[in-house]
């Protein structure tokens, strides 16, 4: 058996550090491919790098530049003739909208003033034509303004009203748990009804037997009107027994629990005058006596 010479091993080199990264590496240390880098290194021999030397060579380089400084030229000129044209047809467009929005504006106008003319002649009707009732059925609908004592409640939305949700009240599809709902108003509003009011409004919107209270989003709407916080609820009536009756009525209890639960902010207060205007509109429906068929026979 053969020994090997000292000094010497049969073990493989040691592998490179970044063997893995060869491919990496040679891009790095050379940026330049071998042929264009040979290519260079012959012209330059030749005496063909840098501009050219003979006189075909520099007109061909000539032409290029003047084609070239020529479609520089023409693009600029195109821009020029082109930018009115585009501003004329740009400020005709803003004049068309402003003119249409002005149009609708106008016919808005005329609208706002045929629905107060109707409302004024149903609200007229209502009074002439309520027989010995007309004052309580012109209260009931909302045709007429109401002044007097009463109760006014203030809901508002918790001051450190959470927008990530995650609350039990996220799923009615808002994003947090201290905002007033539409329900919310709903409960107040019924609660104030039941509890003997003869006529109610929110924020300066008056309500009838026929008034909606919907959401939009995280907007809460009476008759098709959005409301922003703080939600006022002025209450025509008796102040005491109001603030008595509702505060033992369910709704009541359920105004208190959304306080202790969700910190919104509520306040109850007796007012010894109030003033709530006529409702903004009315529908009006007449309803006549159901008489039935006659199925009587006749006796020979």
């Amino acid at each position: 058996m053969s020994q090997q010479p000292p000094g010497r091993t049969t073990d493989p080199p040691p592998k490179r550090p970044d063997a893995s990264m060869l491919l990496l590496t040679n891009v790095m240390e050379h940026s330049l491919d071998d042929g264009y880098a040979e290519a260079a290194a012959r012209r330059e021999a030749e005496g063909r790098a840098g501009m050219p030397r003979t006189l075909k060579a520099k007109l061909g380089l000539a032409a290029c530049l003047v084609l070239a400084a020529l479609v520089v030229t023409l693009g600029a000129a195109q821009a020029r003739v082109t930018a009115p044209v585009l501003a004329k047809e740009k400020q005709e467009l803003i004049d068309r909208i402003d003119a249409e929005t002005d149009a609708a504006d106008t016919l808005e106008s005329q609208v706002e003033e045929v629905r107060d003319d109707v409302s004024s002649r149903q609200r007229k009707a209502l009074q002439e034509h309520g027989g010995d009732q007309a004052e309580l059925v012109a209260l009931l609908s909302g045709a007429t303004s109401v002044h007097g004592p009463g109760l006014k409640v203030v809901v508002d939305d918790a001051e450190d009203t959470d927008q990530g949700g995650g609350g039990p009240r996220e799923t009615s599809g808002f994003s947090d748990t201290g905002r007033v709902r539409d329900r919310d108003m709903q409960r107040v509003v019924n609660g104030l009804w039941e509890s003997g009011a003869e006529a109610i409004a929110i924020n300066g919107q008056r309500l009838t037997a026929l008034s909606a209270i919907r959401a939009a989003g995280d907007a809460i709407l009476v008759d098709n009107k959005p409301l922003v916080p703080p939600y006022s609820v002025l209450a025509v009536g008796d102040g005491k027994k109001l603030a008595a009756a509702f505060k033992d009525s369910a709704d009541g209890r359920y105004l208190q629990a959304l306080k202790d639960s969700f910190d919104i902010r509520t306040a109850i207060s007796v007012q010894e005058k109030l003033s709530l205007p006529a409702a903004p509109s009315l529908i009006v429906r007449t309803a006549e006596p159901y008489k039935a068929a006659d199925t009587g026979k006749g006796t020979s």
